[in-house]
């Protein structure tokens, strides 16, 4: 299938790893100019470089270091994508935290502002940086990485649980916005996805367990979910194959949608 993402321009923020990485490799297979962008230029520069010698894409692999969490950082990023490349085409957002966890009794309103800066005040800077730029273009497509927390909210969770339904909700009132200037907004769901940020939760599972990595994510998927019919954490290229068809030409008539790649982790029908 071809997506005609020939000489679209795509920012990615969270690219240095995990979903970002592995949809930026497939943007650039199909010819986008990909910029990568996370928060420090040492990984995010290992990462082009590898994703450089992977696609053969020497010239059209970029990065540029953007905090999520600083509304002037976020500009910043804009305003170089606008002078080097012209505007933005895309913008997948794929940064986010877990932030902290635990009994809703015991987190403070600090605890819930550290994620809620990332997680959702991140999504509104940077789709406020940019929906200019696709303005200009009278032709765009956001993705912003949701959850299936959205859905099926774990208790330990809730910070993270709400952002998430609230990513899910301003995609659909940006859809609404600005679908008539030609940009697309939609939402990616993700469960439990092979990504540092699980690995880093089955590390510290494995170390309160005193068991093995993959002992702890087989008792994990047993009893924290259960619900994944596949059996198995999903790989970032799985999420990475929806995102590239959603903001592909093919996908011109999804809007305001929201698509869970979870195995199956979410028990109820919607």
């Amino acid at each position: 299938m071809n997506l005609y993402l020939e000489n679209k321009v795509a920012v990615i923020t969270g690219g240095d790893s995990g979903i970002g990485m592995n949809t930026a490799a497939l943007l650039a297979s199909e010819g986008a100019i990909v910029i990568l962008s996370d928060m420090k230029q040492d990984p995010l520069e290992k990462t082009a470089e590898a994703l450089r010698n992977k696609t053969g894409k020497k010239d059209t692999i970029h990065t540029i270091v953007c905090d999520i969490n600083d509304n002037d950082s976020v500009l910043n990023l804009a305003l170089q994508v606008k002078e080097k490349h012209g505007g933005a085409h895309i913008l997948i957002n794929c940064a986010g935290v877990r932030g902290t966890a635990g009994d809703f009794l015991t987190l403070t309103d600090e605890d819930w502002m550290k994620t809620i800066n990332t997680d959702l005040l991140g999504a509104v800077r940077i789709c406020r940086a940019f929906i200019p730029q696709l303005q200009q273009r009278s032709w765009g497509r956001v993705i912003l990485i949701a959850s299936e927390n959205a859905y099926q909210p774990y208790e330990e969770e809730s910070p993270y649980n709400a952002c998430k339904a609230g990513i899910i909700n301003l995609s659909k009132c940006l859809s609404r916005a600005y679908s008539k200037e030609g940009l697309l907004f939609n939402c990616v769901s993700p469960a439990y996805i092979e990504t540092p940020m699980t690995d880093a939760m089955m590390d510290e599972l494995a170390k309160q367990k005193n068991t093995s990595k993959e002992e702890a994510i087989q008792w994990f998927l047993k009893t924290e979910r259960p619900h994944i019919a596949v059996k198995r954490r999903g790989k970032p290229e799985e999420v990475a194959a929806v995102i590239a068809f959603l903001v592909s030409e093919q996908a011109s008539y999804v809007n305001g949608s929201n698509y869970r790649v979870d195995g199956g982790a979410v028990e109820s029908a919607f």
